[in-house]
């Protein structure tokens, strides 16, 4: 048996599944593709994460693409970071040229250009429905983490949702957490010392301020109602095709910090959201996060290990998480020898240290007796990648040279036009673009400190009577006859109220917190 004919066996008993799967290429071998040599990616391991890496134009999105509508094909939703804004073309039919009806031959599948069902999502000012969490949510687990504060900074921002949920103050955006810091660094430090302690003033300023550089990097429009409901990332289609959902970056890259907070908040609700599935024959949804080296920048210990202890936990929610980065040392190595499938294209070694990196890169893989694995890093085209998976047994696949089908949708950018007819069509734009600002803890905070105001400029203290006791404001009264959540149970909005509430219950009963305390 020739080598060429062992090398095809090689392929087809390494890449034969029992299960669904899906096809994204054919083999080559000796920069010669072998057409009907499948590379085939079984549904079952698919929440086993992965990567997908590669040097600038080696066609990495191109592949994120082409993976999302494989996935789609078979009825699984997809969840896509789009930070440079070239995945939105997935939402229009592709168009078929020379080129790619070379690639498919190569391959031996025919190319049949297809549009997939998009929806549009927004964490800013672009286009698509909003994204939006509470900071009750996000929880003081999270919040102290995203904003790296001290232990005894920590123990204050856990005061406060204490306060907070004792005085039924809702905390929702960051003007809410912001005048609460105000409240009890002045006005109400006498009232908190008595019931929590000594707090320190200084401490409360470093939290206000880091509270603040959060602020301008957009997270004002992050945190708030209406609440995304992560379930809605679960739709399929009338034909059967799972909804790829879009999420618009573009005008985060220079906001690493609201990336992160994004992510932590987005992965915390999914797991805690998610019944348990144990092992499913294909996963409920897939994550694919580009740029992923956004989240892990200036990231502190305390956060990488959240970040490495979510993505240990949520697949057995039957939920996979991809990172698409230029260089797998973007991702740290603890959360790098978690993820089972590798799509690795070309790497481009110009100095010592980038073969030195090519070297270790290659030391990720099977051991192969066709490819010498760091010649092959540096000798991919365009549309090619290096691919290992596992296999339903969870052990990896033979490494192979990989010829990647052409994605079916469109290769580039829609035009606005698109987008907003896109939008016009979407399912969730009314659900969450309506902004909701209910009574919270700024307004009613205010008015604390407004009505105390008021009385001490109408009566002196100096001049009332020794047993003379101020009367309570007749707001503060009324509130006690009828509290917050019965006014909110009676209002249009008790629905989404309600169900923030729950979730704030949830999030500091069950939530995060209590994910860390086992990671500990």
């Amino acid at each position: 048996m020739s080598s060429k004919e062992n090398f095809i066996q090689h392929i087809s008993e390494g890449y034969t599944f029992k299960g669904n799967y899906l096809t994204i290429g054919t083999a080559i071998l000796n920069n010669e593709p072998i057409p009907n040599t499948h590379i085939k990616i079984p549904l079952r391991t698919l929440n086993r994460h992965g990567l997908i890496a590669g040097a600038t134009g080696t066609g990495k999105t191109k592949t994120v693409q082409l993976f999302a509508e494989a996935l789609s094909d078979k009825s699984v939703p997809v969840l896509l970071m789009d930070i440079k804004g070239d995945l939105s073309g997935i939402a229009e039919q592709g168009i078929n040229n020379p080129k790619i009806e070379e690639r498919h031959t190569n391959i031996g599948l025919p190319y049949v250009p297809k549009n997939y069902p998009v929806e549009l999502l927004s964490l800013s000012d672009e286009k698509g429905s909003r994204l939006r969490a509470t900071v009750s949510e996000f929880g003081p687990v999270l919040l102290a983490k995203i904003l790296e504060l001290s232990d005894a900074q920590s123990s204050i921002i856990s005061m406060i949702f204490k306060y907070c949920d004792d005085h039924r103050l809702p905390l929702l955006d960051l003007k809410d957490l912001k005048k609460t810091l105000q409240f009890i660094s002045n006005e109400g430090k006498a009232e908190i010392e008595k019931e929590y302690g000594k707090i320190s003033t200084v401490s409360t300023g470093t939290i206000l301020r880091k509270v603040i550089a959060l602020e301008q990097q957009g997270a004002d429009k992050f945190f708030g109602e209406r609440s995304f409901e992560v379930e809605d990332l679960l739709k399929v289609d009338d034909n059967g095709n799972g909804i790829i959902s879009i999420i618009r970056l573009t005008d985060i890259q220079d906001k690493p910090k609201l990336f992160s907070t994004f992510m932590l908040c987005l992965l915390a609700e999914i797991y805690q959201t998610f019944p348990e599935e144990g092992d499913m024959d294909q996963p409920k949804l897939v994550i694919v996060i580009d740029e992923a080296h956004l989240i892990f920048k200036e990231a502190s210990k305390a956060l990488l290990d959240q970040i490495e202890t979510i993505i240990k936990l949520i697949r057995s929610k039957g939920v996979g998480i991809y990172f698409c980065t230029q260089n797998p040392t973007d991702v740290p190595a603890s959360v790098l020898s978690q993820l089972g499938l590798k799509i690795q294209h070309a790497l481009r070694a110009f100095t010592a240290a980038d073969r030195k990196m090519i070297k270790l890169t290659s030391e990720n893989y099977p051991l192969s007796d066709y490819y010498k694995t760091d010649e092959l890093l540096t000798s991919l085209g365009i549309g090619e990648a290096a691919i290992s998976a596992l296999n339903e047994k969870g052990n990896p696949t033979p490494l192979s040279a990989t010829l990647l089908c052409a994605p079916k949708s469109r290769m580039d950018i829609l035009s606005q036009q698109e987008i907003d007819n896109l939008i016009s069509r979407s399912k969730l734009i009314n659900k969450y673009n309506q902004e909701i600002d209910r009574e919270s803890a700024y307004e009613i905070l205010t008015k604390k400190i407004e009505a105390s105001e008021n009385l001490d400029l109408k009566i002196p203290k100096e001049k009332l009577p020794p047993t003379y006791k101020q009367p309570a404001p007749r707001t503060q009264t009324r509130r006690r006859t009828k509290s917050t959540t019965e006014k909110v149970l009676d209002s249009q909005l008790s629905k989404q109220v309600g169900r923030t509430l729950i979730r704030e219950i949830a999030r500091g009963i069950f939530g995060v917190l209590g994910m860390g305390g086992r990671r500990r």
